[in-house]
């Protein structure tokens, strides 16, 4: 199975960043596709009109978040993936610490790629903006 880590700065604090990822407007708003997706663990969401979804594994508010994860692209028998997020308070900004195992094996670099494309590139715009 592939895992993939990233790291970035945005320029909001830690409680701003993870109440916008689990926010379905917000989280709509940054990535351009239709979310569902609110701060229960256990409960269901979906992402970018629908393409990902999963589960609200743990939540530590403000901090961390660890859902399951899973694109249309994967198969039925395949397992789902892990998402941790580490929100990480640093000289008054936010240290966004992306951690996505369990994916595929030779899908990671797909979704390395796609993780910058939709999700980091398009939230530092929206969070320039607030």
């Amino acid at each position: 199975m592939d895992s993939i880590k990233i790291i970035e700065t945005f320029s909001v604090l830690p409680g701003k960043l993870y109440t916008s990822w689990l926010n379905s407007e917000e989280h709509s708003g940054f990535t351009g596709g239709e979310a569902e997706i609110y701060p229960i663990v256990g409960s269901k969401y979906s992402a970018w009109d629908n393409y990902i979804s999963g589960t609200i594994l743990e939540l530590e508010p403000n901090k961390r978040v660890l859902m399951s994860w899973r694109t249309e692209e994967f198969e039925e028998t395949d397992a789902d993936s892990f998402l941790e997020i580490i929100f990480e308070s640093k000289n008054g900004a936010t240290l966004f610490i992306l951690n996505h195992s369990n994916i595929p094996d030779g899908e990671g670099k797909k979704y390395e790629d796609g993780w910058k494309e939709h999700y980091i590139t398009p939230m530092k715009k929206y969070f320039e903006k607030r």
